[in-house]
């Protein structure tokens, strides 16, 4: 599995990869805009990334700005929703506002944080990735 990473807090990068890196490659990045720019260049390279994991509160460009512009790449090259990449908001912004708008946004899944290592795995079973 492909996995993608945008988290900008050093402690939970490192936790996130040591936890991800179990299932796949695991790509970092340290902001919004990295991370649409390393999905990008895996379209065009034609090896995308199976799951991507955003934090919502990032510099430069946030979860939600990166969450949009992902679907968007995915949009312009025609892959359906049903399609698009498995994308899990992992963010401490657990109130109904923010859950909502990931949703609407197009997010797969939404995480509080701490990360509960169990019921992030059954979501990874659940869609297929492990």
């Amino acid at each position: 599995m492909r996995i993608l990473l945008a988290e900008d807090d050093y402690v939970t990068r490192k936790f996130m990869i040591g936890f991800l890196s179990k299932y796949g490659e695991c790509d970092v990045t340290v902001d919004g805009m990295e991370a649409v720019d390393a999905f990008m260049m895996t379209l065009e390279d034609e090896e995308p990334y199976d799951l991507v994991c955003l934090d919502i509160m990032m510099p430069v460009m946030d979860g939600y700005q990166a969450l949009m512009g992902i679907r968007n790449l995915e949009k312009e090259r025609g892959i359906l929703e049903k399609d698009g990449v498995k994308i899990i908001m992992t963010t401490a912004l657990n109130d109904e506002q923010n859950v909502k708008m990931a949703f609407d946004l197009g997010c797969t899944v939404y995480s509080g944080k701490p990360i509960d290592q169990d019921k992030f795995e059954q979501v990874l079973v659940k869609f297929g990735l492990i």
